[in-house]
């Protein structure tokens, strides 16, 4: 009798455990691709924004009209709720906020399934690649983000028409990836309460504001200062006032 018990209690525990590892493998989660979309609004009451639309800068007072608003994100990487690190490989992207000539949003393909917390991201090209001369990918020269082997990448371009500019336009052309006047930087935003979940096709989106205006925060009237297309001093405070002040606002699951 004891016999049969032990045969019995064994068995028992032998079916739960089976029916636990059934249940982990079905509640494994997925490889997936993660989409970070950045959605782009004009001044402090963020007014829809988009190229070749007049505006009017809150702060300048000045009307302009972007003909193009480009930027580098780049060493994209994720973090699970665990404390583990995702580290997308070869993560170089041009956001473009031109709909016909590309795209506000970058693709993280093949990311392992998880609960993730935060995103990091560079806003600029790193060091390395900015000395390494002519690249493939969105780092080809052929994207016309690109000066020399010794200036490196522009990491944010933008040109467009400004009746106040002495020749009715303006093009800033920021860069610089060394020294005190290097522009490229590394933030990292929490989603808050509910984590960023991959798993499979599930849609794993994050929402990303950006506001354009920030650039001219600290910086001259167009009707003063219409160009900047080299690194130093100005460029370096611009594209810090810009990437200062974008921020994660939502995910989609």
């Amino acid at each position: 009798m004891k016999k049969f018990k032990y045969i019995t209690i064994i068995t028992f525990l032998s079916i739960l455990m089976i029916s636990s590892c059934k249940e982990d493998e079905e509640t494994q989660l997925q490889q997936g691709k993660v989409t970070i979309e950045f959605d782009h609004v004009f001044g402090s009451t963020e007014a829809a924004f988009s190229v070749n639309k007049e505006l009017t800068h809150p702060m300048l007072g000045e009307k302009m009209t972007f003909t193009m608003f480009r930027y580098y994100v780049s060493n994209v990487r994720l973090k699970a709720k665990d404390g583990s690190w995702y580290a997308m490989p070869e993560s170089y992207f041009i956001v473009d906020a031109d709909p016909t000539t590309g795209s506000n949003k970058i693709t993280i393909p093949n990311v392992p399934g998880n609960e993730y917390i935060d995103v990091e991201m560079m806003f600029g090209v790193d060091s390395l690649r900015s000395g390494s001369g002519a690249q493939t990918g969105a780092l080809d020269p052929a994207k016309g983000m690109f000066w020399s082997w010794n200036s490196g990448y522009i990491m944010v371009k933008v040109e467009g028409n400004a009746p106040t500019a002495a020749d009715g336009s303006f093009a800033f052309h920021l860069g610089g990836y060394k020294g005190v006047d290097k522009v490229q930087i590394t933030k990292s935003y929490n989603f808050g309460t509910a984590p960023l979940v991959v798993n499979g096709t599930r849609a794993a989106e994050i929402h990303m504001i950006a506001n354009p205006a920030r650039l001219w925060h600290g910086a001259q009237k167009l009707s003063e200062k219409p160009r900047q297309t080299m690194p130093g001093p100005l460029a370096k405070t611009m594209t810090t006032n810009f990437y200062d002040a974008i921020r994660f606002d939502h995910i989609h699951n």
